[in-house]
């Protein structure tokens, strides 16, 4: 019994300190709100979405997205993932397929599993070797297209 509670004493509770800190120095410093990266949404191998999507973080998408995703934060497209149609965001990732248009107002990484068929425009674009790109590209300054926030 005393062998239980000393580990108890000596993990657990540190443990619980340490995510109580964490929570209130975000909550005093103003870091409640939410932050790209800490949160994503995420659309799973085996799923459909026909329509519009609007995210306010990032997005994962594993499975297939048919019509416009307009996010403010990053977007990845798995090595599983499909688009077909038009993606608007910060940031994006492709490791999978994208088909139609992507405007990224930072950066697009294009990966070796990833595929694009149709019009990038970015600020920066990054291709690994054995990535395949079959359309158009406009790079640098400012990206018209602005990424709605409704």
């Amino acid at each position: 019994m005393y062998a239980r509670t000393c580990v108890y004493n000596f993990f657990f509770v540190p443990l619980y300190a340490f995510f109580v800190n964490i929570i209130k120095n975000n909550r005093i410093m103003g870091n409640d709100k939410q932050q790209s990266g800490l949160m994503f949404n995420a659309l799973t191998a085996g799923s459909k979405i026909t329509g519009n999507i609007t995210a306010d973080s990032d997005y994962r998408i594993d499975g297939l997205i048919e019509g416009e995703l307009n996010c403010t934060g990053k977007v990845v497209i798995g090595e599983a993932g499909r688009i077909k149609g038009t993606v608007i965001c910060q940031n994006a990732e492709v490791l999978g397929l994208m088909e139609g248009k992507i405007t990224c107002h930072q950066q697009l990484s294009l990966r070796s599993s990833g595929k694009i068929k149709g019009d990038v425009l970015t600020k920066t674009l990054i291709v690994e070797p054995g990535a395949l790109f079959n359309g158009t590209c406009s790079m640098g300054g400012n990206v018209s297209t602005t990424v709605e926030k409704k």
